[in-house]
């Protein structure tokens, strides 16, 4: 077999054996890499190196080398998920560098980390000033983790008592073009939904690119020509749309509950509310 044919297959060899490796480690693998497992992979790498250009070495003897660096932190990671003084041992723990809003300056030599390479990592953070931190910790993959103090935290709702409601997952309902029914059966909408909407931004299904139902049951677009700009539903259709919803949402209160007087309540205000709807209709509709 010619040298440079030999080099190609095992070049395609070695990549798919590495691939079921990647697979069999997990995604830990590449998303965050203990010092051991750093190692291994460093390893491992040099191995497929050499045995991809020294074509005089055996495969067999490469993908031998291969699997065993592979099993070794397969089964070291068996054991830490049993053991967690093991797992200390072997993947480090987190050391603490600031506390109360002061720096744990024995900490930082003991980590071999300057002041400096501590302010980086706080900016990165958007942290500027060391008092504003309650706690942090840099961890085993070197990454610091930041609590800033209560009074420097960002204001939210529950902090003033402000019940918000849930936001649910986007739906994508067209892709490539092409309407997807369990999306948009999930989303609560019909497909003479979807046509009404899109009547209203004048534009075609075909013409679509992406298209998402929001957790406000509202359309929204990304064409194939980014040239087009998908003119913004007028303030009429708005109303409309929204009062719609709105009788909508009473109907479906009216099924959900099992408080008779609640049913008649749902369904009294969502007859009044549809009264209104075709009263006002043909003026928001201009």
């Amino acid at each position: 077999m010619p040298i440079w044919l030999n080099v190609i297959s095992r070049v395609i060899l070695f990549m798919i054996l590495l691939f079921f490796i990647t697979k069999l480690l997990g995604k830990k693998q590449l998303y965050q890499l203990s010092f051991f497992e750093y190692i291994t992979g460093i390893t491992i790498g040099g191995i497929t190196a050499i045995v991809i250009i020294e074509v005089k070495h055996s495969i067999i003897i490469g993908g031998l080398a291969i699997l065993v660096m592979a099993a070794i932190p397969y089964i070291v990671g068996l054991i830490a998920l049993k053991s967690t003084k093991f797992r200390d041992f072997v993947e480090g723990k987190g050391t603490v560098f600031i506390k109360d809003g002061n720096i744990m300056e024995d900490n930082l030599k003991k980590e071999r980390y300057t002041t400096d390479e501590l302010l980086e990592l706080l900016r990165k953070k958007d942290v500027f000033q060391v008092a504003d931190v309650e706690f942090a910790v840099l961890e085993p993959t070197g990454d610091l983790s930041v609590l800033l103090k209560k009074e420097n935290q960002p204001l939210s709702a529950k902090d003033v008592n402000l019940k918000v409601t849930s936001i649910k997952e986007p739906q994508t309902v067209i892709m490539d073009g092409e309407v997807m029914d369990e999306p948009l059966s999930t989303s609560g909408k019909s497909l003479a939904w979807l046509h009404t909407e899109l009547e209203k931004l004048e534009v075609a299904i075909e013409d679509v690119f992406l298209g998402q139902v929001n957790s406000s049951g509202e359309l929204t677009v990304d064409l194939y020509d980014d040239k087009l700009q998908v003119p913004s539903p007028q303030a009429g259709h708005l109303i409309l749309s929204t009062l719609k919803k709105c009788q909508m949402d009473l109907e479906l209160s009216a099924l959900r509950t099992e408080s008779n007087e609640a049913k008649h309540v749902y369904r009294k205000n969502s007859e009044k509310l549809q009264k209104a709807i075709d009263k006002i209709s043909p003026f928001l509709k201009q």
